[in-house]
C-alpha cells in the first residue's frame, strides 16, 4: 500500500471543494481547460495523507551491511510487503547520497581556509530528499532549486568538478564563474537554478510546467519520457509563508501542470522556527485547500522519500496534475557557513543525524 493509498484518521476538519457552475466563463487557452477534479479536494486516487513515523531507522541502513543479489529487493521496514529497490538501485541512492555528503563536508573545509566566499548554504542532513525525488527523473525533467542547491545540482547530473569549480568563481564553473554557491544553473541538466531569495523559483518551476504541457499539447511535440516533461521545485518551510507560494500552488492544479512541489522542512528558517512563523505549521494540509493532493514523508528515510517520489511524479507525467509533497527533515549545520547555528539546541541534530 503506498503512502498515498494508506488512509489514517487526522484530528483536522475535512476539506471539501465546491463544484464550478457551468455558467461561469473560462479561460481563453490553446489547449482544453481542466476540469475540476471529480475525486475531491486533496484526493490522489481517494486517498489523504499519512502521518510520519519518525522512530524507524533508515532502511539505507541494509542497503550496506547486506549483499542483495540484482533480482533481491530493499524494502521498508515499516512496509515489508512491498518491494522498492534492487541492490542496483539502492547502491545508486547511497552512492548519491554520500556524494553531496562529502562534497559539502569539503565546501565547510575550503571556505574556513578562505577559499570560498559570499554566503555559502550547506545540505547535510537533508540529502534523502534531494536523491529520492531527483534520482527518478527523465533527462528531460526539470528541477529548480533554492539558494542551498549543491546537492540538487549533483543529483541532477551536473558533475562535481563543475559544481565545485563554480563555488571557486572559475571559468570552469557551470555558470562559468559568475552564479557563486546560490546560482547554480545547468541548461544540458535541466537544472533551472538556484535562487537567493525565498519562493523566487517557485514561479519558475510553475512556468516550466506550463511550458511543458503546452509544447504537448500545443506544439505536439513528444517527449522521449512518453508523457509530459515534469518539474520539481524544491523549497523550504519559510517559503510556505510567502505569497509566490500559494499562487502557483492555485495556477498549478488550475490547469493541472506536471510539477511536483517539494518542501524541504527543516524547522528553521534562518534562526526562526518553523512554530512560531505560520498560524497551521502542518504544511501538506495546504495542497487540498487547492484541491491537490497534499502528503507528507520522512525526509530522512530515502526510501520512503523515493517511494512517495514515484507515484507524484508519475501521477504529473500522466496528466493528473500537481502534487504538494512536505519532507521533515534537517540540516546539520546553521543556516549558511556564516551562521554558527546558536539559537538551535543540540538535541534534534543528535536525534536526526542517527536516523540518517
Amino acid at each position: 500500500m503506498s503512502a498515498f493509498s494508506a488512509v489514517k484518521s487526522l484530528s483536522t476538519p475535512t476539506i471539501t471543494t465546491r463544484s464550478t457552475p457551468s455558467s461561469n466563463p473560462k479561460p481563453s487557452f490553446p489547449f482544453p481547460f481542466p476540469s475540476p477534479a471529480s475525486a475531491g479536494a486533496g484526493s490522489l486516487r481517494h486517498s489523504a495523507a499519512i502521518r510520519l513515523n519518525s522512530s524507524s531507522p533508515s532502511p539505507l541502513r541494509a542497503v550496506s551491511s547486506h549483499v542483495l543479489s540484482d533480482e533481491q529487493r530493499v524494502t521498508s521496514p515499516s512496509n515489508h510487503d512491498k518491494a522498492l529497490v534492487t541492490r542496483r538501485e539502492a547502491l545508486d541512492l547511497y552512492e548519491d547520497m554520500a556524494l553531496g555528503r562529502s562534497f559539502e563536508d569539503m565546501c565547510a573545509q575550503m571556505y574556513y581556509r578562505g577559499k570560498m566566499f559570499g554566503f555559502v548554504h550547506l545540505y547535510n542532513g537533508q540529502e534523502a530528499v534531494s536523491t529520492g525525488f531527483i534520482r527518478l527523473l527523465q533527462p528531460g525533467d526539470a528541477v529548480v532549486s533554492t539558494y542551498r542547491d549543491h546537492v540538487h545540482a549533483l543529483s541532477k547530473g551536473v558533475p562535481a568538478r563543475a559544481v565545485m569549480a563554480e563555488l571557486f568563481g572559475k571559468t570552469t564553473g557551470c555558470c562559468r564563474g559568475q552564479g557563486g554557491s546560490m546560482h547554480m544553473f545547468s541548461a544540458p541538466h535541466n537544472f533551472l537554478g538556484g535562487f537567493a531569495f525565498i519562493g523566487e523559483g517557485i514561479p519558475v518551476a510553475t512556468g516550466a510546467a506550463f511550458s511543458s504541457r503546452y509544447r504537448h499539447e500545443v506544439l505536439k511535440e513528444a517527449s522521449p519520457s512518453g508523457g509530459l516533461d515534469v518539474t520539481l521545485a524544491f523549497f523550504g518551510d519559510g517559503t510556505c509563508n510567502n505569497g509566490q507560494f500559494f499562487e502557483c500552488l492555485n495556477m498549478a492544479q488550475l490547469w493541472k501542470l506536471p510539477i511536483v512541489f517539494v518542501v524541504e522542512n527543516n524547522l528553521w528558517a534562518i534562526g526562526m522556527s518553523h512554530l512560531r512563523a505560520t498560524s497551521d505549521p502542518v504544511i501538506w494540509k495546504k495542497g487540498p485547500a487547492f484541491g491537490m493532493p497534499g502528503v507528507p514523508v520522512d525526509g530522512m528515510d530515502v526510501l520512503k522519500v523515493r517511494e512517495v517520489a514515484k507515484e507524484a511524479i508519475e501521477r504529473a507525467r500522466s496528466g493528473e496534475g500537481p502534487t504538494l509533497v512536505e519532507c521533515e527533515t534537517y540540516r546539520f549545520r546553521g543556516h549558511s557557513l556564516a551562521d554558527p547555528d546558536e539559537l538551535r539546541k543540540p538535541g534534534p541534530t543528535s536525534t536526526y543525524s542517527f536516523r540518517t
